[in-house]
């Protein structure tokens, strides 16, 4: 079955491009204009992935993507017609998986599309389960919990928290894990890793100030405790 993506923006002549690029790989395509309008397709016709423009009238993406995440947390990539780092970040804290920036190319929505699908749904290759400190991931399941209680993550904190776990202590950098958790590794994008790490240590660190589990590898990237 193809998998049902959910294009939202009020560009008509933007979404019929990126309509055709989709369907041309294969996916089912449903859209919508605004905000508004995408809660009712998004309940209506469940998506697999959302492509989110944040500057949209009536709802903008950005009440979109706080009442959506409330209650699904499908993957959504992020269009911004707008360069500051400021709307990246408070897109990806909102919990969107990545974002592109207009104008962009098709072929590298496309691309992102695939990737974003392919880190999300590709199935365990090693243990079900790994256990670190007070830390519990269930690959199968995609859950985690924190001395025994259940912690909410994100598709990006769970794939990172999920590589750093599987190689306690060993120090990966940003592009590495960029590549691990997505598919893909663009320079200029890698610093959006340290957004999904704060992130990710607000939920499962005792103390997010001075991380017990995820450490900071200096000049580097960073690591899983490995004395956990």
């Amino acid at each position: 079955m193809s998998k049902r993506i959910l294009v939202i923006d009020d560009e008509a002549r933007l979404v019929n491009l990126v309509r055709g690029y989709l369907e041309q790989e294969g996916y089912e395509v449903v859209t919508a204009g605004n905000g508004r309008q995408a809660l009712f397709v998004a309940r209506e016709n469940p998506p697999d992935l959302i492509v989110l423009d944040l500057m949209m009238p009536e709802m903008d993406g950005w009440e979109f993507m706080r009442l959506y995440r409330q209650q699904q947390n499908t993957p959504i990539i992020m269009l911004t017609a707008r360069v500051e780092d400021v709307d990246k970040i408070a897109g990806l804290e909102m919990g969107a998986d990545d974002y592109i920036t207009k104008p962009f190319s098709p072929r590298e929505l496309v691309a992102r599309v695939r990737a974003v699908l392919r880190r999300t749904e590709a199935p365990a290759e090693k243990a079900d389960i790994l256990t670190r400190g007070g830390i519990e991931l269930n690959r199968t399941a995609r859950s985690v919990s924190v001395d025994g209680n259940y912690v909410d993550l994100t598709r990006m904190e769970f794939d990172l928290l999920e590589a750093l776990m599987g190689s306690p202590g060993r120090a990966f950098n940003r592009l590495e894990l960029l590549e691990k958790t997505q598919g893909f590794a663009y320079d200029g994008y890698e610093r959006t890793v340290d957004v999904h790490v704060k992130n990710l240590r607000k939920k499962i660190e005792p103390d997010p100030s001075k991380p017990l589990y995820v450490l900071t590898s200096f000049g580097i990237g960073y690591r899983f405790n490995p004395d956990l």
